[in-house]
């Protein structure tokens, strides 16, 4: 796979606290146990997925019914279109019916074609079709996210 330029997992201490790297956001951020998970699924999308670190957003404020919202992560395609939501939580966290619910209420708000919920451990991943959501078996890559099929 060829050198995307970007840096990963690179830390650093300060006033008694960690800090990692976040070459898409360009800072340096607290090591929280739910933004060692987000850098990890940066990685995967950005490195393994195929998505290009241009099209991601980190941390995305949205609106949901009145409310600013942040969406941890989410994906878009070439032409501006939200293509994924990933909702991140720490590895103590387990993912239940309410934090697909969190990331439905923010679907209402973007959109896109496909959820990802991890919390490091766990990964799961729906498509979205009208009013459905399909468990997907895989992780789609950034050319299946774009499909229109």
């Amino acid at each position: 796979m060829a050198d995307s330029g970007l840096q990963w997992f690179k830390t650093e201490e300060r006033e008694g606290r960690t800090y990692i790297f976040d070459p898409l956001r360009r800072r340096h951020v607290a090591l929280t146990p739910e933004e060692e998970v987000r850098q990890r699924v940066l990685w995967l999308l950005v490195e393994h997925l195929g998505v290009p670190a241009g099209l991601v957003a980190v941390e995305y404020s949205i609106k949901v019914n009145g409310l600013e919202k942040r969406a941890d992560v989410v994906v878009f395609g070439t032409d501006g279109a939200p293509l994924m939501i990933v909702e991140c939580k720490a590895p103590y966290v387990t993912l239940t019916q309410a934090v697909l619910e969190q990331a439905v209420r923010y679907h209402t708000a973007l959109n896109p074609r496909f959820l990802l919920l991890c919390n490091g451990d766990m990964s799961y991943c729906f498509k979205v079709e009208g009013a459905s959501l399909h468990a997907m078996d895989h992780l789609p890559d950034f050319m299946e996210m774009g499909n229109q099929k």
